[in-house]
């Protein structure tokens, strides 16, 4: 409240009657008035303990208003940077962490474990697995075949006991049109290995369903060339799809159970029969008539190589003058392919011990570490604490370092064992030494071996390549730091210049205030001075009041 509205109040209390004038700028028309101090008494009043001052404080500019167009680019920009922030962090820990997991952390205690495991499976193989025999193997793979092949014969209504029985009866109830076309690939003795439809594998089924949709046979000549023939008896080709269907695949299946024991008229004269080529072999039949190789007369020597496989030559043994051993062949065809694997499948028993052996150790220490590193009181803390990720023997750089000194221990042992094994048998023939040396020595070991120090050895090309990219993450994240504290200055200096534009209006409404302070204190003091002009005619219409007046703005009563 003003001052000059507190002494109106206090004159309109005093003198309810005869009051006459409005405000106190009318005094000086109704009284007169001695100097007497008044404009003295009027200050003391405003400044009396109970005199109110009321304010209000304007901001130089509206906040609302403040943000520019280019302030709303900049807010946009950082939040752009830090979303690329926070994924270029995230993929910075996958690669740490992939990184952890390429890298090696195996100790002297692992690769102790290593070494003893791979000793103790050498050991393993060179007391219990014995050499490899493939003339075993093949006569294993026989009898599982004759015996496969008897009992889809009855399964089918063969009611008979013999081979050949079983043999001829799948013959005449499934016949197929390959069989038809014996002589364009050569004859009863290689039309097994020359047409593509005889191959017992997706091959084979492929090409058999060709057959019956293009009435045409597929496989090689004598020189190994690629060639594609007219079927010569037709009958045997469907007349609808569902029949199609029929031949191309039931009948392709049971013919070629039939004809993996051979056919019923070599057992029925007592020989061996020529049977189905295997996966490997008709692979690699199927590999030899690629236009890559040469087809001109006895220069397809990988061809060549590949029939001799087949039909026992080059596996057989010869007599001092260079000729076959009639009694020594023996065919590489699916019985011995299968009798192989059973021979490979004995080898892998102590590769597969050594390989558990070293995880279910690893596994073991791995988790032991985990209970003495963190307080494990009950099962859900065995549940929920244990970080299982580092005791899980696989994916990671360190179980496999821990495989690889394994597998190769487990080789070094084999191979020695073969070595001094072949060299008792020998007598110092080196051909005789290399021969028994092979039969030894444990494939399946050494493909392990292989592939352990090919795993290795990706493994830390792949860490190398993790580091560089992780080196590049982290400049991009030192770039768009970079960039982040740009726009943070650039928004500094925005918020400096409102600041300084808001100082100086704030500076000008100032100066604006103290200039109506002042003019004000003018007009209070003109019309002090006009009520003091006018004191003599306030006394005599108001006996009194001066006093009260004075009384009021020295004590405010």
């Amino acid at each position: 409240m003003e001052n000059k509205e507190i002494v109106l109040n206090e004159l309109k209390e005093l003198y309810t009657e005869g009051y006459i004038f409005s405000d106190i700028a009318h005094f000086h028309d109704t009284f007169t008035y001695e100097d007497t101090g008044v404009n003295k008494a009027y200050f003391e009043l405003s400044e009396d303990e109970e005199l109110e001052v009321q304010y209000d404080v304007i901001t130089a500019i509206d906040i609302n208003e403040s943000i520019t167009a280019e302030k709303v680019r900049i807010i946009g920009q950082l939040s752009s940077i830090e979303q690329c922030i926070a994924k270029n962090q995230q993929i910075i820990d996958n690669i740490n962490n992939e990184i952890d997991k390429l890298t090696n952390h195996a100790d002297s205690f692992d690769y102790t474990i290593a070494v003893a495991s791979g000793i103790l499976s050498g050991l393993i193989d060179s007391f219990f697995v014995g050499e490899f025999s493939l003339d075993n193997a093949t006569q294993w793979g026989k009898q599982k075949v004759d015996s496969f092949v008897k009992h889809i014969a009855k399964w089918n209504g063969y009611s008979g006991d013999s081979l050949s029985g079983a043999i001829s009866f799948l013959e005449d109830k499934f016949p197929i049109p390959a069989d038809k076309a014996i002589n364009i690939f050569g004859g009863g003795l290689y039309h097994h290995l020359r047409d593509f439809s005889h191959f017992p594998n997706a091959i084979g089924l492929i090409f058999s369903l060709l057959t019956q949709f293009t009435e045409k046979v597929y496989g090689t000549d004598k020189l190994g060339a690629f060639i594609i023939k007219d079927v010569p008896n037709k009958e045997l080709i469907g007349k609808t799809f569902s029949s199609k269907i029929s031949i191309g695949f039931v009948n392709w299946f049971f013919h070629m159970v039939s004809d993996m024991a051979g056919s019923s008229s070599s057992y029925a004269k007592g020989k061996y029969g020529t049977g189905l080529p295997g996966p490997v072999v008709s692979f690699l039949k199927v590999l030899s008539s690629l236009p890559f190789f040469s087809h001109k007369e006895n220069t397809n020597k990988f061809c060549i190589w590949v029939s001799r496989l087949f039909n026992g030559t080059l596996l057989s043994e010869r007599d001092e003058k260079g000729k076959l051993i009639p009694d020594s062949l023996i065919k590489f065809d699916l019985r011995a392919e299968i009798g192989v694997l059973h021979e490979l499948g004995k080898q892998a028993l102590p590769v597969i011990i050594n390989e558990c052996l070293v995880r279910i150790t690893y596994f073991i220490r791995r988790l032991t570490i985990e209970f003495k590193t963190k307080e494990i009181s009950s099962f859900e803390d065995f549940v929920h604490i244990i970080d299982w990720n580092k005791t899980l023997p696989f994916k990671n750089r360190t179980i496999v370092r821990m495989i690889t000194i394994a597998s190769g221990t487990f080789v070094a042992i084999d191979a020695a064992d073969a070595a001094i094994r072949a060299s008792l048998k020998s007598g110092g023939e080196p051909t005789i030494f290399f021969a028994n040396m092979v039969l030894r020595v444990n494939f399946v070991g050494v493909g392990r071996f292989a592939v352990a120090i090919g795993t290795d050895t990706y493994m830390g090309y792949k860490h190398e390549r993790l580091r560089d990219e992780r080196l590049y993450r982290m400049s991009e994240h030192v770039l768009l730091g970079t960039a982040k504290i740009y726009y943070k200055q650039a928004d500094m200096w925005i918020a400096a210049k409102e600041a300084n534009e808001a100082v100086n209006q704030m500076k000008l409404i100032a100066l604006e205030s103290l200039e109506f302070l002042r003019k004000s204190l003018l007009e209070i003091g003109v019309d002090l001075n006009k009520i003091a002009s006018n004191k003599e005619s306030i006394e005599q219409n108001n006996p009194g009041l001066l006093t009260n007046i004075s009384d009021i703005l020295i004590y405010g009563k």
